[in-house]
């Protein structure tokens, strides 16, 4: 695509053609937020809405050609779990959280499909409480953005909104968006 950059009132600017209009449309680059990094972050419960966070990532990620980084957060119950189920021989070989969330299967769901979107990604497995890792990993790879899932709550529970999401909205070094499954019961 062709672009042309012009001076308008002293700020640069972008002219795009644009299909729809026959005409041009005035991109303001300096307004635009820049973009590197965007930290997906999934746990227990998040297999029913991948492909919604997804979504969001591919929106803000790839505008952006910004890379994604994949994490699994695990809490050491969690990450027992996944170990046994997932059949890791902890005799033979130290195991690592980044290899571990690499094998599960709402990570291999989401590198299916951001292969198909030709996005970059990298992916990491974290072990501790699950809002604080999302923080300190948003904190420690200068995401520019940050993704988490959740669910529709109870009047009770709004007022709450729920320990994770509450913990990064209000912590996160940088903006948050938060995908809401698509829960159609009352009270869910």
């Amino acid at each position: 695509m062709t672009a042309w950059e012009c001076r308008l009132s002293g700020v640069p600017s972008t002219m795009i053609p644009s299909p729809s209009c026959r005409g041009f449309t005035m991109l303001w680059i300096d307004s635009l937020p820049m973009v590197d990094t965007v930290l997906l972050a999934v746990g227990p419960g998040d297999e029913d809405r991948s492909e919604r966070l997804a979504e969001a990532v591919l929106t803000v990620a790839q505008p952006a050609d910004a890379t994604v980084v994949l994490v699994h957060v695990f809490t050491s119950t969690e990450y027992d779990e996944v170990l046994e189920r997932l059949e890791f021989d902890r005799t033979l070989e130290e195991i690592d959280p980044d290899m571990v969330a690499t094998r599960h299967s709402t990570i291999r769901e989401l590198q299916t499909i951001f292969d198909e979107h030709d996005i970059d990604y990298e992916i990491r497995g974290v072990v501790g409480d699950h809002g604080q890792s999302i923080v300190d990993l948003a904190a420690s790879t200068d995401a520019d953005r940050v993704v988490v899932g959740g669910r529709r709550r109870s009047p009770t529970g709004k007022a709450v909104f729920g320990s994770t999401a509450q913990e990064v909205l209000l912590s996160a070094p940088c903006p948050v968006t938060f995908v809401r499954s698509d829960d159609s019961t009352p009270g869910h």
